[in-house]
């Protein structure tokens, strides 16, 4: 392959890697808005926000090319962002009173 193939490739990857990144912020910055709106705790938000800039930012644990650290570190904070929602919602159905209606079978 020349180097016109090459260039015309990494070009296309730029693109690609643009695009998704592009999707990505905007379905982060919905999940934003939806933080907000559900009276998720702070600590579980931040930690989320904390491995968002941690995977972005060019200090890591390990190299960039193992993304290990990235991974793990995102995966827990969605671990944690999870198990605070279901608390949430299920703090939420509990203060729920219940109709008339539900108990005639």
């Amino acid at each position: 392959m020349d180097t016109t193939a090459w260039i015309v490739i990494g070009a296309a990857l730029v693109l690609l890697t643009v695009g998704v990144a592009g999707v990505l912020l905007l379905r982060v910055l919905r999940a934003r808005k939806l933080l907000a709106d559900a009276g998720i705790p702070l600590r579980d938000k931040a930690l989320v926000w904390a491995a968002v800039i941690y995977t972005v930012s060019p200090v890591d644990l390990l190299p960039d090319p193992v993304y290990l650290d990235d991974i793990g570190f995102l995966l827990l904070a969605l671990r944690s962002l999870h198990t605070a929602a279901r608390a949430v919602g299920a703090g939420r159905r509990a203060e729920r009173p219940v109709e008339a209606a539900s108990l005639v079978p």
